[in-house]
């Protein structure tokens, strides 16, 4: 029984930062028998299916098989027509239990009284839980893990990256030392184009494999123009002749921590993204000119 569930939600955010691999599809591990841990997306328990438990920070989740554990979302609807051999536990969303829904432990929540239907069954009680110690925190826990998660990816990223092309990421630098202009411009002509090409490409049934690659590509081109305004950033602050890795942490420390400020974070995101993207498109566009001379070398990470 979930006797302290914000204890629960503290191990709910450890757990998914340490299983990154069940950390974002929808229904993954769902059948195995193994419980579903989510950072964020929506879980399906299909029916016919059994999972050892479910556990979301940030997402919805449906359950129409049979969950031979726990059930908790931190953030995210829950709608139950299966069986819950354990409690049901929801903070930042409403949980509703269609008719063929059974509960055999509780069913707890933090936020919206659930929608139970009068032929759902539930063993337990249907309590509204109060956490004094944790305030009105645990409601944000979801987002917590969500940002811890994102800035963790950021960081293997661009390590790797720096590590793959150490050169690349100071040509990278050079390009932000230009007229911002150009290069925003460059970026938000990218951010345009992209989106724009696979959605033209989707109309035609020649186009869609291309519509398809260019949508699988958005996300991993958006993490890297992310890095790479990161490290012009932090390059700006620690300067050469430290090392490239430094730079790095210097610089997305300072985008991951504006992060955090509600709309104003979101929006330094967006300007890191165009940005970022735009030194991508100018360095590319600079390494198919002849060079004069070789580019300056930077100091090894």
């Amino acid at each position: 029984m979930l006797r302290r569930p914000w204890l629960l939600a503290a191990l709910l955010a450890l757990a998914a930062l340490a299983i990154p691999a069940v950390a974002s599809a929808a229904g993954a591990g769902a059948g195995s028998g193994d419980a579903i841990v989510v950072v964020s997306g929506e879980v399906t328990v299909e029916r016919g299916e059994t999972v050892g438990g479910v556990f979301v920070a940030s997402g919805d989740t449906r359950i129409a098989g049979r969950v031979d554990g726990d059930v908790v979302v931190l953030s995210g609807d829950v709608v139950v027509s299966g069986r819950i051999e354990g409690d049901l536990f929801t903070a930042g969303g409403i949980a509703r239990l269609l008719p063929s829904a059974e509960v055999t432990g509780d069913v707890q929540y933090g936020d919206e009284h659930p929608l139970v239907s009068a032929d759902a069954r539930v063993h337990g009680d249907v309590t509204e839980q109060d956490w004094p110690e944790v305030g009105g925190f645990l409601p944000w826990i979801g987002g917590l893990v969500v940002w811890l998660a994102v800035s963790l990816s950021m960081l293997v990223l661009g390590s790797l990256l720096l590590l793959i092309a150490p050169r690349a990421a100071d040509s990278l630098y050079a390009r932000s030392r230009e007229k911002a202009g150009p290069t925003i411009a460059i970026g938000v002509a990218i951010a345009i184009a992209l989106p724009l090409s696979a959605l033209l490409a989707a109309v035609t049934l020649v186009g869609l494999p291309l519509a398809v690659g260019i949508g699988l590509a958005l996300l991993p081109l958006g993490a890297v123009a992310y890095a790479a305004s990161a490290y012009a950033l932090g390059r700006r602050i620690v300067e050469a002749p430290r090392g490239r890795m430094l730079s790095f942490l210097a610089g997305l420390a300072i985008l991951r921590l504006a992060a955090l400020v509600p709309i104003l974070g979101a929006l330094i995101g967006i300007a890191a993204l165009i940005f970022g993207l735009g030194l991508i498109g100018a360095a590319i566009g600079a390494a198919r000119q002849p060079a004069d001379q070789a580019p300056a070398q930077s100091p090894g990470i």
